[in-house]
């Protein structure tokens, strides 16, 4: 993983939640018995008002998750399990392209963390994660709380100063 105690702690926090004491897979064992008894009725989709009318009879299929990214994705975090990756994957797809992903991965952002939506919405860019306000990079400002539109103002800044 990457040096972000805060992306393992929500690693560590999801597996714990996900893990199958016996007493949850008893209850889910029992669900899926009820739900199996249970008679099928048909379900036609689409809104009610809507089925009697023309148009196509079927929903079209989508795919949740690009496969690209979550192989580029298990590339970086090999331990991390596949339901997690691909939960994260949903919302990377909304950043771009997979090589857009992987420069913000490549700068310093776990594949984990949402906040480079965050980032890119203030206008921040990969490259600028590297850059110093002060002491300390873009980076490590955003990791110790500082808004996104802070830093943007700071390099905006410091740009007009050069």
């Amino acid at each position: 993983m990457l040096d972000d105690p805060g992306v393992d702690a929500l690693v560590r926090q999801w597996t714990a939640e996900r893990a199958q004491d016996a007493e949850a897979v008893e209850a889910h064992r029992i669900a899926s018995e009820w739900l199996a008894d249970a008679p099928m009725a048909p379900v036609v989709p689409g809104i009610p008002g809507q089925r009697a009318r023309g148009g196509a009879a079927r929903w079209s299929t989508v795919e949740g998750t690009d496969p690209r990214y979550l192989a580029a994705m298990r590339d970086r975090l090999p331990g991390v399990p596949e339901e997690l990756l691909s939960a994260a994957a949903g919302w990377w797809q909304m950043v771009g392209g997979v090589a857009e992903a992987e420069e913000w991965w490549d700068a310093g952002m776990s594949p984990l963390d949402q906040r480079a939506l965050d980032y890119r919405a203030a206008g921040l860019a990969p490259s600028d994660l590297s850059r110093r306000l002060g002491p300390l990079t873009v980076l490590e400002h955003l990791r110790r709380g500082s808004a996104p539109a802070w830093c943007v103002a700071r390099l905006q800044r410091q740009r007009g100063a050069a």
